[in-house]
């Protein structure tokens, strides 16, 4: 099965503290002006049960699952996030932004923990099936990043890696990024949020002028 692209699906990537957040805001209100319909959601998560699945993979108190363990739980929480969540939105004619999609999985999984890429393909094409028109990557050195997101408060597992393991993801997203410059926009999230919510703004203006 070939991934279905749809052109009102937009996804944020980014390693830790890259801004996601406020730049899902921006766009969500963007949109809205527009008069689209918007639906904003986050990975892992964006269903009830996604969420449960979150909370065990961010939970710093159980056994560290193995590589293949997170792999799974991670398609488990998006293939409900995709059949229960987003495809509703899309097939009703939303527009949809999720804070991390299977590129996600791609940086972490993939890269930071040397899992097969073969074995996340096939996972994204049996599971999930589709793919974003456009993928914001939001780029920030990981020194930079991690003072911002350890400045939050406690560490969730993922948080707590180290450095390295960052420098892997950063590395992962930068290489999906340079084999798809068709769907891939990188922004400099170095720039004050305001700066790099007006380039994020920017591409999604150009690609509601495509869609239209």
């Amino acid at each position: 099965m070939t991934l279905r692209t749809y052109p009102r699906f937009i996804t944020l990537e980014g390693g830790e503290g890259a801004g996601k957040s406020t730049v899902l805001s921006a766009l969500r209100e963007v949109l809205h002006e527009t008069g689209r319909e918007v639906v904003s959601t986050r990975e892992p998560g964006g269903t009830p049960l996604a969420e449960q699945i979150r909370g065990l993979l961010l939970d710093t108190h159980h056994e560290t699952p193995t590589i293949d363990t997170e792999l799974l739980l991670m398609f488990a929480a998006r293939a409900q996030h995709v059949r229960e969540t987003i495809l509703p939105a899309l097939e009703r004619g939303a527009w949809v932004i999720s804070d991390r999609f299977t590129d996600a999985s791609y940086a972490y999984q993939g890269a930071a923990r040397a899992g097969d890429p073969v074995f996340i393909a096939e996972l994204e094409r049996r599971v999930v099936g589709i793919a974003p028109a456009l993928t914001l990557l939001l780029d920030v050195p990981v020194d930079i990043g991690l003072q911002r997101a350890r400045g939050r408060g406690a560490a969730d597992r993922i948080e707590g890696e180290r450095d390295d393991f960052f420098e892997r993801v950063r590395e992962g997203y930068l290489a999906r990024a340079a084999s798809e410059p068709a769907r891939f926009r990188v922004v400099d999230a170095t720039q004050s949020p305001q700066s790099v919510a007006a380039d994020a703004v920017a591409h999604v203006r150009r690609l509601i002028g495509e869609s239209s």
